[in-house]
Order: C-alpha cells, then structure tokens, then sequence
C-alpha cells in the first residue's frame, strides 16, 4: 500500500545557550517512517524525547534542518505558511491540553465550526455543528456552552469534532488522553477508533502511555534523545521487545491484574540532557545490558523479526537485565 505520510531522515536542531556561546541542539535526530491511509502510528518515550517537536515537524509548525516529509507524494517541509495553509484541511492536529486548546471566548458551536470559516468553506454552520456533535458522542445542547462548562472528557470530544471537521486524512494526536480519568480515556480511545473505521482516517498518535499504545495503534516506534531505538508492529512490540529502552517502559507499565507477578527493570540515573548527549549508544548510562562497546560505538539501525532496532545486542524474548527489581 502506498504511505500517505512519509518522513525521511528528519531532523529538528534548536540553538541555545548565552548569545555569545550559541550552540545548536538535535532535539529529532534523523528519523524516518510511514503512515499508510487507515493506520494508526505511535510514537512512545519519556517526557524530553522528542515527540511532541517531531509531531510539529511533520506539521509545518516547527522548522526542520535537514530530511523531509512528504503527504500523499507530495512533499510539505519548507512549504511557506500560506502554501501550508490548504495542508492543514488534509492534516489536522489536536493538541495536549483539552481544554487549554479551546478559546474560552467562543462557543462549542463557533468552535467546532471554525475550520470552516479559517479556510473559507461554506456550509451551513447550524447543521455541521449538530453533524460534527453527533460524531463524537455529543449533543446539539452543547453548542451553545463555553469550554470552562465542559468536563475534561467533554472537551476532549470537542477538540475532536474540529479536527475532523474538514474531512482530513490525517489526524496528528498529541497525548489525546492527558489529564482524563482512567474511564474517560477509555471513551476517548474507543472514539478515535470508530472515527478511523468509519471516516477512513489515518492517525500519528504522540504519548507516554502505553495502555494508550495497546489499545489503539498498529505500529509504533521508540524515542529516545529525538531518536527511535525501536519500531514495528505493536503486538509484536508488546509481547517481546527487543530493545533494552523498551523493555523497561513495557515493565513499567501498570499491570491490571494483581495476581501476576512481573519483573520491573529499573533504569538508574536521569534522561541525559541534549546538551551533552552520550558517545556510543545513547542509551547505554541506563541501560542494564551495556557493554563497553555500547559507551563507544554507536549502534546501526538493523532490522529483525520485521522491526527496526538500534541496539548492539537486540532481547531475545523473556530476556532479564543481570539485576531486576521484582516486582509482585
């Protein structure tokens, strides 16, 4: 199948620093993949790794130094904003903070209508509201309500209703469940999931929650210091993976049932800052499998099992790290 979303080699570099001793940072350093129509892709790390700037990127909202990316075959970084402009109707974006994101001086109603007024499509405003309302669980009652009278999982289904009100292809989510309540989020997520059957969308999904990753997405991939470590399948991913990075989210992950004792593997130390990145593998000041290799070669992209992974020595499945906190 042809990828309708194809970034290739993308890098994102920021300067910082005292005026005088200005240096430039990578905060995404040269990652590729697609998305296909109909797909849902996540891209999974700790806070600081990348995702969010990357999500930017792909978007036109944040400059990129060096790769490309490229919609439908055609390709849209260095676009100018007005060129960009028309984009934004086939690539929507819903942003972190449910409520934040909403204009506390407008309607439901002016909100989930204003794409169509921003891009100059003419439609009768009344009825798209009910329609758009209705797709997303809500009714025409809320049209007239402000965003500081609406619940967090309301709002969140507001946030929703703008970004397909165009009919986009492509819906980039930006930690679509932050801030809900563990039942809320569920609705959330079963909501983008008939959205993407019924509306034929395809979705970038950014987050830190791996329930989130479970629950909704085919692929994934991996970040680490604006790197991916590991991408694939996510059924895959979840039931052996084989970087040591993603071994240790996937152990952090909260485990429903209680009766099942699981081996938590600790990762010692703080994320390194982007301003004094590790030489070697990146991942090796935490990683409880390192070698002396790791601190001075960096590792090649290889590919196994149908994933991509950046590791000198990939997991075999049920690998432990040499000490494990277990966890009951």
């Amino acid at each position: 199948m042809t990828a309708l979303l194809e970034v290739r080699d993308l890098e994102v570099t920021f300067r910082v620093g005292p005026m005088l001793s200005r240096r430039d940072i990578k905060g995404v350093a040269g990652v590729s993949f697609d998305v296909s129509p109909g797909e849902t892709f996540a891209l999974v790390g700790e806070s600081g790794s990348g995702k969010t700037t990357l999500a930017r990127a792909i978007n036109g909202l944040q400059g990129i130094s060096a790769g490309s990316v490229s919609f439908d075959g055609q390709r849209i970084d260095g676009l100018s904003t007005g060129a960009m402009k028309p984009m934004r109707k086939v690539m929507s974006m819903m942003f972190q903070d449910p409520v934040g994101s909403l204009s506390p001086r407008m309607t439901v109603g002016d909100l989930v209508t204003e794409p169509f007024r921003i891009h100059g499509v003419s439609v009768d405003f009344r009825a798209e509201t009910e329609r758009l309302l209705n797709l997303v669980g809500l009714n025409e009652t809320f049209a007239d309500r402000f965003p500081h009278q609406l619940s967090g999982g309301q709002a969140r289904r507001v946030g929703v209703a703008r970004a397909i009100a165009l009919n986009p292809r492509l819906i980039i989510a930006d930690e679509p469940t932050a801030g809900l309540d563990v039942s809320v989020q569920g609705e959330v997520l079963n909501l983008l999931n008939d959205l993407r059957e019924r509306l034929g969308l395809a979705m970038v999904i950014i987050t830190h929650n791996l329930h989130v990753v479970h629950h909704i997405a085919d692929r994934m991939a991996v970040m680490y210091l604006g790197r991916f470590v590991e991408t694939g399948d996510c059924e895959q991913i979840f039931d052996a993976p084989a970087h040591p990075y993603t071994a240790a989210l996937l152990s952090a992950n909260p485990e429903p049932d209680p009766d099942k004792a699981r081996n938590r593997i600790s990762l010692p130390a703080e994320v390194p800052s982007l301003l004094a990145r590790p030489k070697g593998c990146e991942f090796h000041t935490r990683c409880p499998w390192a070698s002396d290799r790791c601190s001075r070669d960096a590792p090649p992209v290889v590919d196994k099992d149908a994933r991509k992974i950046a590791c000198h020595y990939p997991l075999q499945p049920g690998a432990r790290p040499p000490v494990a906190e277990a966890t009951p």
